[in-house]
């Protein structure tokens, strides 16, 4: 009996259609050379610029994984993109397409991987938790916010999702004991997941768009050294976490809620643990001390891999749970980058953008823009597809590149704008309207807070 090979292929799905459809058309507008005629760009502008659409259609919508979108736009970028612009004289290489996916932020991302899984497999991670947790005493919201501050720590050197995972593993049993009519649980779980997202915003490996800003700011000659972005980034956090905590406690109140933190006797670190742990140290010494060392980020990141697999650490399973799609969306977005500007689309996008207006206006305009889109779709799609844009613009590229990275990880207002809110939301305590109102409120204060910082904070070390 022949097998129904349709059912299982999802881009044929009844409910793709519509951006089926929508490729179509863009392939016709295309064949009639709409785009070189009405909008006066060039025809590696015109190829560019469907591979952008196309794209970001392909981003918002999920109709295929993330991933397969990265690496289709390698695809199309050298079969189809690259001849056009070499037939146009500009000097173009296939080796600048392929080196996005296997660059210095490749090797960053891979190694901060490394070590959240170290830091899981060795139960280190849970013992830095549970030690913060032991510390906080019975006040209620005294232990609300050790738990912000080490979910946040966390994220900012580990895989957030997997910081609020192990932190509902921990947290679970506190949330349990408490009263089935205090709310107040309900803000202990939307504050690891909110502290997750802020916390990544510290370093460069907290977050991806941090690192897709990093490498498109190199680009442009901007050097940012790991230790530069956090002195940037964690002043900003602090302020977030704080206005966090008391967000929480105002919504969800702790008041005449004690709670009793497990005593648990703290055990000696294994051999294995202190290598671990040294590892970790070495590591994090290194990408502070890069400008001293002459070491980039990536090249650190990659000491870490070897270090950890060539002493026998992690294994050839710990290998595959490498977030390898995350590094292909860092790969593909890079590559799309490359496209835009090698091509001059992003030139020509940046000159009809209304700058005249000033600087206030455009970086407004394109803060919107990121906390909308990040709201409903990955914040990495989201920095991918206007960092390029924001780092074309004549003037001020800097501040505008890592305003976007950080209203990429500020907006967080429903289950799906965030990985950990998405675990928040799966464990079953907390419903939409739970998470939109202090959603809200966090990402209306890191806007203004960014904002603020962008005129007064950021320009002060550049």
């Amino acid at each position: 009996m022949a097998m129904d090979f349709s059912r299982h292929l999802k881009l044929f799905k009844k409910d793709n259609l519509p951006v089926l459809l929508i490729m179509v058309i863009l392939l016709a507008l295309y064949q009639a050379h709409f785009f070189t005629k009405f909008l006066g760009i060039t025809p590696s502008e015109e190829v560019a610029l469907i591979i952008l659409l196309v794209t970001a259609i392909l981003w918002v919508f999920e109709t295929i994984p993330l991933f397969v979108t990265s690496l289709m736009v390698l695809f199309l970028s050298i079969i189809w993109l690259l001849p056009i612009m070499q037939n146009a004289g500009l000097g173009t290489t296939k080796e600048q397409f392929l080196s996005a996916f296997f660059g210095d932020i490749t090797m960053l991302f891979m190694g901060g991987f490394v070590l959240s899984i170290l830091l899981n497999k060795y139960g280190l991670a849970r013992r830095m938790a549970n030690w913060m947790l032991q510390r906080t005493g019975e006040d209620a919201s005294k232990v609300m916010f050790g738990i912000i501050l080490i979910s946040s720590f966390l994220s900012m050197w580990m895989s957030n999702t997997a910081t609020a995972a192990m932190m509902f593993a921990i947290v679970g049993p506190i949330m349990a004991k408490l009263p089935d009519t205090s709310t107040f649980s309900k803000g202990l779980a939307i504050a690891i997941p909110f502290a997750c997202n802020l916390g990544g915003m510290g370093t460069p490996i907290g977050t991806p768009p941090n690192a897709i800003a990093i490498e498109y700011l190199n680009q442009k000659g901007f050097d940012i050294s790991f230790i530069e972005w956090m002195i940037i980034a964690i002043p900003l956090t602090l302020i977030l976490l704080i206005l966090l905590w008391r967000i929480l406690l105002i919504i969800f109140p702790s008041k005449g809620i004690k709670i009793e933190v497990e005593k648990k006797e703290v055990q000696k670190l294994s051999p294995q643990q202190r290598f671990v742990l040294g590892l970790f140290l070495l590591t994090v010494f290194g990408w502070l001390t890069g400008g001293i060392t002459g070491l980039s980020s990536g090249t650190v990141g990659l000491m870490v891999v070897i270090a950890a697999f060539g002493f026998g650490l992690l294994n050839q399973r710990d290998f595959r749970n490498i977030s390898w799609d995350i590094l292909f969306m860092l790969g593909g977005g890079l590559c799309l980058g490359v496209g835009l500007s090698q091509s001059g689309l992003t030139d020509t996008i940046a000159g009809a953008l209304p700058i005249e207006s000033g600087f206030f206006i455009a970086v407004m305009v394109l803060m919107v823009v990121a906390a909308l889109m990040t709201t409903f779709m990955s914040n990495t799609a989201t920095a991918n597809l206007l960092i390029p844009v924001a780092i074309s613009l004549p003037q001020n590229q800097l501040i505008l590149t890592i305003v976007i990275s950080i209203m990429c990880s500020s907006a967080m207002a429903l289950p799906v704008s965030t990985p950990p809110n998405a675990v928040a939301f799966g464990s079953g305590m907390l419903k939409t309207k739970d998470m939109l109102y202090p959603g809200l409120l966090v990402t209306i204060l890191s806007f203004l807070l960014t904002l603020v910082a962008s005129f007064s904070y950021i320009p002060l070390f550049f």
